[in-house]
C-alpha cells in the first residue's frame, strides 16, 4: 500500500525499527542499510529525495540540528545509525522533539512496531559512554582526602 502523505521521518524510524527487531543482535546499521529496507518497504512509492538527508542528519538525536529537529535516531559512527532510546546523548536543540511516529500517522500494520518500540526498546537502559561512565571513581584514591590536599602533601614530602 503506497501512502503519498507519510513523512520521511516516519518512513526512516520505521525502516530502522524493522531492522532493529528483525535483528536484535545487531547494534547499529549502516545508512544503506537503512535506505535499502525503506526501498523494500516502498510506503511512498519510491525512495524520495528527503530520505538520505533524514538518516543522516535530520532524526539523528546527537548532531546538531540541520533544520530537522528529530530523536529517532543516534549516530554510533561515521555512517552507522541505531533506534533513540531516552537517556541517549542528543543535541540540546533536540530536547523534547519526536523520537518515534504518532500511530496516526502511519498505517495500521506498522502500530506493534510502535508497541515493541515503548515496550522493549526504550525499556532498555542507554547506553552509556564509557568514559563518562568513569566520573567520580577516583575520589576515594586519597583515603578521604580532596585530591589538592593529597597534592599538597605530596609536595611537602619532598622538602
Amino acid at each position: 500500500m503506497i501512502i503519498r502523505d507519510i513523512k520521511v521521518a516516519d518512513e526512516v524510524w520505521i525502516a530502522t525499527a524493522l531492522l532493529s527487531r528483525e535483528q536484535p543482535n545487531r547494534g547499529e546499521f549502516s545508512l544503506k542499510e537503512i535506505e535499502q529496507r525503506l526501498r523494500q518497504e516502498n510506503l511512498a512509492g519510491g525512495v524520495r529525495a528527503g530520505v538520505y538527508p533524514h538518516i543522516s542528519v535530520h532524526c539523528v538525536a546527537n548532531v546538531p540540528p540541520n533544520p530537522g529537529r528529530y530523536r529517532m535516531l543516534v549516530s554510533t559512527g561515521p555512517s552507522k545509525r541505531r533506534l533513540f532510546r531516552e537517556g541517549d546523548p542528543a543535541h540540546p536543540r533536540r530536547d523534547g522533539s519526536k523520537t518515534h511516529p504518532r500511530r496516526d500517522d502511519i498505517p495500521a500494520g506498522y502500530h506493534e512496531l510502535i508497541d515493541w518500540y515503548e515496550h522493549d526498546w526504550s525499556a532498555r537502559v542507554a547506553l552509556v559512554d564509557p568514559l563518562l561512565a568513569l566520573f567520580g571513581q577516583g575520589r576515594t584514591l586519597w583515603g578521604g582526602e580532596s585530591v589538592d590536599d593529597f597534592v599538597q602533601s605530596l609536595r611537602g614530602s619532598e622538602s
